[in-house]
């Protein structure tokens, strides 16, 4: 297991300016072979039962803790409400439905990328796979839902090989018209 460190770079209110800035990230990074990972807080039935349908086979455990339910019991999640869900390695076209689907729910999705690609014209060098990550925090403004909010969040995860992602921040942060706002987690990949 690895490490990543997220920076906040955009905040809105508006969950389709969210996407909107997710998907302007998307389309500069390197995604031929990307997969999205989710995580979430899952309260009510009618949106587990939303996930579900977005989520086959969904991974998930109860908060209470996995002795009070799980998927890997085959426990029935509606009798274990709320749920923790941690699922990864979906397909990218599955992102938009999960985040349709949550309501007021928070939840954290994340884009693991093939790469950040160079940017000559801003002297920045290709940012290999294992260092490139997107974050869209929905409902939520960390990436553990332990902040719930109205707003959704993007976080962009880079780290060059000289260990200053500070211009790669900055200069995606310009791409959606956000700013860098300093505030940084750490990420477990």
């Amino acid at each position: 297991m690895s490490n990543s460190l997220a920076a906040a770079v955009f905040t809105t209110a508006d969950l389709p300016e969210a996407l909107r800035a997710a998907r302007t990230l998307l389309d500069i990074a390197d995604i031929g072979q990307a997969e999205v990972d989710f995580e979430a807080v899952i309260r009510s039935p009618d949106v587990l039962a939303r996930i579900g349908h977005v989520l086959p086979g969904l991974k998930w455990w109860a908060s209470a803790g996995e002795e009070h339910g799980s998927s890997v019991a085959g426990d029935n999640p509606a009798d274990c409400l709320p749920i923790q869900v941690f699922d990864w390695g979906r397909p990218l076209d599955r992102a938009e439905p999960f985040i349709a689907a949550l309501g007021s729910d928070p939840a954290a999705v994340r884009w693991d990328l093939d790469a950040w690609p160079a940017v000559p014209e801003a002297g920045l060098e290709a940012i290999s796979q294992k260092h490139a990550y997107l974050t869209l925090t929905v409902n939520s403004r960390d990436l553990y839902q332990d902040e719930p909010s109205q707003d959704h969040t993007i976080h962009v995860h880079a780290r060059n090989r000289n260990g200053d992602p500070t211009a790669r921040i900055h200069w995606l942060a310009d791409q959606v018209g956000g700013r860098f706002t300093g505030r940084v987690e750490l990420a477990y990949l």
